[in-house]
């Protein structure tokens, strides 16, 4: 009674791993749907953007870019950032990037020693390629493969141009700039500089501020104490502006001042709709995120290598307060 027992239960457990075996071999041949972890396999490439700036409307499009472009190109892409620009934050995400391994990083560029040390040592150590997106590090300094984004000296220069032509030329020209200075702001003020150099008689000054609201309030405030006969401002970093013109219509009303900035803020587009702002430069930040993922894979691939060092330059255009919906 016994043997036989054994030898039924012995003869179902036979029976079982052959439907187990078919049912698998079913599984892997008709393509059923598998476990998340194969889903992620199914991915070729992981990728990851990271940005200082999470829910903005240009960096909104930028992700939205990158997340339309890597579901085309079959890549995994997930989106990271911070809020509020929490630098330390933002580097402890570039750092988790490159210790999870993934294939490759676009990220907007910082300059700083911080910075540079993750993308020329330690991506280079697991050998991860950077793409920089909006704001550029130079290559030597990075060693990222290649930036995606705005030439931004040419955009000084289409301020500096469109300045002139409302202004007309002659006057004093206002630059307020960041304390830290950026690489991109750096070549805006560049570009903005060579324009003018053409108009020997608009003068131009050059003040620092740090981000923070009470900060350029107060450098507002000094250098309207300084020159008050100032006729035009020029906010090189996006996120001073509102400070700068709530400062300078205290003093007067802003109708009678040329201002201009750049779109890479969340309140850029409201202060030109409500005519504070004269005019600023429009960018592509959609664009940005699809041409960066789309050149991250095809170098992945081994498509195209080289790519350009100097970078691939997206569109721009000079937006004025009457073209403002």
């Amino acid at each position: 009674m016994r043997r036989t027992a054994i030898i039924v239960l012995g003869l179902i457990a036979g029976v079982l791993c052959y439907f187990t075996f078919v049912s698998a071999g079913e599984a892997f041949r008709s393509g059923w749907p598998m476990p998340r972890a194969l889903d992620e396999q199914q991915a070729r490439y992981r990728l990851v953007l990271i940005t200082q700036e999470l829910e903005t409307p240009f960096w909104d499009q930028v992700g939205a870019g990158a997340l339309e472009q890597a579901m085309r190109d079959g890549a995994s892409l997930q989106v990271w950032g911070s809020y509020g620009k929490n630098e330390d934050d933002f580097l402890k995400k570039i750092e988790i990037a490159i210790a999870s391994k993934v294939d490759g990083i676009i990220v907007q560029g910082l300059d700083t020693d911080e910075f540079k040390e993750l993308t020329k040592i330690q991506a280079g150590l697991y050998g991860i390629p950077i793409i920089t997106v909006a704001n550029d590090v130079p290559m030597q300094d990075s060693l990222r493969r290649t930036y995606v984004g705005s030439d931004h000296f040419s955009a000084g220069r289409l301020v500096g141009e469109e300045l002139a032509a409302d202004m007309g030329p002659k006057g004093k020209v206002i630059l307020l700039g960041g304390s830290r200075q950026q690489h991109y702001q750096k070549q805006r003020l560049d570009g903005i500089q060579d324009a003018l150099r053409e108009y020997p008689n608009i003068e131009t000054v050059y003040t620092e501020t740090s981000d923070t609201r009470e900060r350029v309030i107060a450098a507002t405030r000094d250098v309207l104490n300084r020159h008050p006969d100032a006729d035009a401002f020029i906010a090189l970093n996006a996120n001073i502006a509102s400070a700068m013109i709530q400062e300078i219509g205290k003093r007067s009303q802003i109708e009678p001042y040329h201002i201009y900035s750049f779109d890479d803020s969340p309140e850029s587009l409201t202060l030109l709709e409500e005519g504070t702002l004269d005019g600023m430069i429009e960018q592509s930040p959609e664009t940005m995120g699809r041409t960066s993922v789309r050149l991250m894979v095809q170098w992945l691939k081994g498509e195209a290598v080289p790519l350009k060092t100097e970078g691939y330059f997206t569109d721009i255009r000079m937006l004025k307060a009457k073209d403002a919906p």
